[in-house]
């Protein structure tokens, strides 16, 4: 197992739905922990790398309903990363 820690910064005050959807996302096998900072606007989630990566996770907390600042989004965005290409012999 590979644990591995996020941040995620979001922009809006978390309704108590959005709180509690936050909750559920800890079932998912993999989510080992949730840490909410209402004053830093933060949420950390470490989760086990071998069994999700990071735009999982981002996807997880954005179908939760947090919104999250632009900056964050990328992990959604990135394409599967790939083996780099071996660089041509001299």
């Amino acid at each position: 197992m590979t644990t591995v820690e996020v941040v995620f910064r979001f922009a809006t005050p978390l309704s108590e739905s959005v709180t509690f959807a936050l909750a559920n996302t800890r079932e998912v096998y993999g989510i080992r922990g949730l840490k909410l900072d209402r004053t830093a606007q933060t949420l950390r989630v470490e989760y086990d790398a071998t069994r999700l990566n990071t735009a999982t996770v981002t996807r997880l907390v954005c179908q939760a309903g947090l919104r999250l600042l632009p900056e964050d989004l990328e992990a959604l965005e990135a394409p599967p990363s790939a083996l780099p290409e071996a660089a041509p012999a001299a």
